[in-house]
């Protein structure tokens, strides 16, 4: 492959000439004509045995050499964006080809470069950074939580509900006389120390008793994540099934052994000190290194074309409607309740700051000279084989299966490099939390 041309254009774009040997391009259409004989019925023929002229007849000179051009030129591409250290924003664009077999394949190509960032003098700066500390009786409250999620539960028969309680309910929800649509259940199991629900909801359930029906009423936030619930008032007629206690267990050697391979509670305490510990360290990282991109990206400079903010957006759009779809919201009313421009201003704004991190992130790597070895991956994947509890090579089969996940981890390693190596040479300037005074 030869590139005979580059020539430089407008916003970040270039045109590549590409010519490639004859031979290499008359191998790749006879290997397409096979591949594409060997899936049409030929008449007279077994399935891939046609004569190349027959074949062609059957399925088309320009298929066939479009096959080829398919399996050829992602190769090509990448080929010459590594000899030229094109950093490209976009999927390269085929303008025009001379594909004859016999003479040299000629490919026009336009590409759509990132633009270049320019970074501060980042090695001086000092970052502010509100340093995370667990209250002192962490392990205590964790050992606790731990406790009652091995709680046992029993009838309530005598009483009426208590907060702490647990209750079987069936709920019908209206609004304005009209059903609620995902608003009523059967025999559901509500635990009111700990729901989704609004409060609201749950605390006119507390003194209610067994059997009884009765009516609810509730008035949704205005903020609320369903725009046909948001700001209106709602009834739910519900009637109590069931209501349940919690019997805790106490915070002994049988409750050690019964949460894991501990002989006693000073062994479970001790695994919940060290994974807190883990947990705090794990939090301050996460914010130290929040704080330093947040402070690069604020003080990089580049011009991101309105293509790659665009093309971020829409992303981000996919994204807003798979999880509306996940919740059984309509997108349709979505934007007909805040409107199209505003939801794609918003996008746009978050796709905006998504794509400028990325780009100093990468630029960073490159500043730095940071790289992704074998050992920094095998490394990320010892680490998931220990979240998960399973087999390194079954994490590597998995991955190989996919090689957006691949791609994705390799970012992410690469990224936790050079943020940590900023994070060795910046000064950082631990600073106490501010905290919200109140207007008597």
């Amino acid at each position: 492959m030869n590139i005979t041309k580059i020539e430089k254009q407008e916003n970040n774009f270039v045109q590549l000439s590409l010519e490639i040997e004859a031979e290499h391009a008359s191998q790749e259409y006879n290997k397409a004509c096979r591949r594409l004989g060997g899936q049409v019925a030929i008449p007279g023929f077994r399935r891939g045995k046609a004569p190349r002229a027959v074949i062609e007849k059957y399925v088309g000179v320009e298929k066939i050499k479009r096959d080829a051009l398919d399996r050829l030129l992602p190769h090509v591409f990448a080929d010459a964006l590594s000899e030229n250290d094109f950093d490209i924003a976009s999927e390269p664009v085929i303008e025009s080809f001379q594909y004859e077999l016999g003479k040299p394949l000629n490919v026009e190509v336009k590409l759509e470069l990132k633009p270049e960032v320019t970074l501060p003098d980042y090695k001086s700066l000092t970052i502010d950074l509100v340093k995370f500390e667990l209250p002192p009786n962490a392990d205590e409250n964790e050992l606790k939580a731990l406790a009652e999620r091995y709680s046992t539960l029993v009838p309530v028969i005598d009483k009426s509900v208590e907060i702490d309680n647990i209750v079987v309910i069936d709920y019908n929800g209206t609004i304005d006389d009209e059903p609620i649509r995902g608003g009523s259940a059967k025999n559901y199991q509500l635990d009111l120390s700990n729901n989704n629900f609004l409060k609201e909801f749950t605390e006119q359930l507390v003194g209610k008793n067994l059997g009884e029906e009765f009516v609810i009423k509730v008035n949704f936030p205005e903020d609320y994540y369903d725009p046909n619930l948001a700001g209106k008032k709602a009834e739910f007629v519900v009637k109590i099934n069931e209501i349940k206690a919690k019997i805790i267990p106490e915070l002994n050697d049988e409750l050690a052994k019964k949460v894991g391979n501990f002989n006693n509670i000073e062994e479970l305490r001790n695994d919940i000190k060290e994974y807190l510990k883990k947990s705090e360290e794990n939090e301050n990282d996460s914010r130290l290194h929040k704080a330093i991109i947040d402070r690069l990206v604020d003080e990089s400079k580049v011009e991101i074309p309105d293509s790659m903010i665009n093309k971020e957006a829409r992303i981000l759009m996919e994204e807003v409607q798979q999880r509306l779809k996940q919740q059984n919201i309509s997108w349709e009313d979505v934007l007909d309740k805040q409107g199209h421009e505003k939801i794609w201003a918003n996008l746009r704004a978050e796709a905006y700051k998504r794509v400028k991190t990325s780009l100093v992130i990468s630029a960073l790597i490159k500043a730095e000279n940071i790289e992704l070895t074998n050992e920094d991956f095998m490394s990320r994947i010892e680490e998931i084989a220990k979240v998960y509890k399973t087999d390194e090579k079954d994490v590597l089969k998995q991955i190989a299966s996919n090689s957006g996940v691949a791609q994705y981890m390799s970012q992410q390693i690469v990224s936790n490099k050079v943020l940590n190596k900023l994070s060795e040479y910046l000064e950082i300037n631990y600073i106490e939390e501010k905290e919200e005074q109140t207007q008597e």
